[in-house]
């Protein structure tokens, strides 16, 4: 009798990755799930590992359908001595599978919606200058670099900030001042721009041999009045678990030296 992993990996042959591979997309597919939704902002849109998980959903529903009109033949058929005992066991693993990684998807989809809705001029303007030249392709990668958005999510934060600007024009901006108008608005030393708080803090694994914590100091701290880098006392090694600001932590995390929890 097959084991599980057996039927998971039956799913992945002649395909495009090993059963290996598999395995280390989803781990990378649950911590990004586990980061997005520790973290304040948003984090860079993992293009080629979102490609292959929806190829993998897409042929595993398939492979579940397919499953399931043999399993029907075989119930209906009179005296069907070739039924697989082992069938609707192999049915039920992979659609648990199948529901798995649709809600990780779901959850990482809907966490990222929930941060566009709540920034979206900010990320409007990151968008912006992300935008490629003439003749150029957008390059989206894992979580070193690359587009902070994806395609459509960038369609979905300008159809929403439109929808958001015609509502407020109706609603009470058509009768301010010109000056008052712009949603964009830091004239006075306030900006009207909500940002993500990147001084939340998170809790981390370290992931490397020893990691140092790094946070921009307070403007204006220091007997010389200069704005630098300041460090906090002592450094992660392997293993250990902190709760530290996030921006102390950013750099290491796109490095891979640790893991959100």
């Amino acid at each position: 009798m097959e084991g599980i992993d057996d039927i998971l990996a039956s799913v992945d042959r002649d395909s495009f990755s090993s059963p290996e591979a598999t395995t280390v997309d989803h781990q990378q597919l649950t911590r990004l799930w586990v980061a997005e939704r520790a973290v304040p902002e948003l984090l860079p849109w993992p293009g080629p590992l979102m490609d292959r998980m929806m190829e993998r959903v897409s042929k595993q529903i398939s492979k579940i359908e397919d499953l399931s009109i043999s399993a029907s033949d075989a119930t209906t058929s009179a005296g069907n001595t070739n039924h697989n005992p082992t069938l609707n066991l192999t049915l039920s693993i992979l659609q648990s599978d199948l529901a798995r990684t649709q809600f990780l998807i779901r959850s990482i989809l809907r966490q990222r919606l929930s941060k566009l809705t709540r920034y979206s001029i900010y990320y409007l303007r990151i968008s912006m200058t992300q935008q490629p030249s003439q003749g150029q392709t957008p390059r989206t990668l894992d979580r070193d670099a690359g587009s902070l958005l994806s395609d459509k999510e960038l369609q979905f934060l300008r159809t929403h900030q439109s929808l958001l600007t015609m509502h407020y024009n109706a609603s009470f901006l058509s009768t301010f001042p010109p000056n008052l108008k712009r949603l964009d608005d830091n004239v006075g030393g306030t900006n009207m721009v909500v940002a993500p708080e990147n001084k939340e803090v998170v809790f981390v694994r370290c992931l490397g041999e020893e990691v140092r914590i790094v946070i921009p100091a307070v403007e204006g701290a220091g007997d010389d009045g200069m704005a630098g880098l300041e460090s906090y006392g002592n450094r992660m090694e392997r293993g250990e678990v902190w709760v530290v600001r996030w921006e102390g932590v950013k750099d290491a995390w796109k490095r891979g030296d640790i893991e959100i929890l």
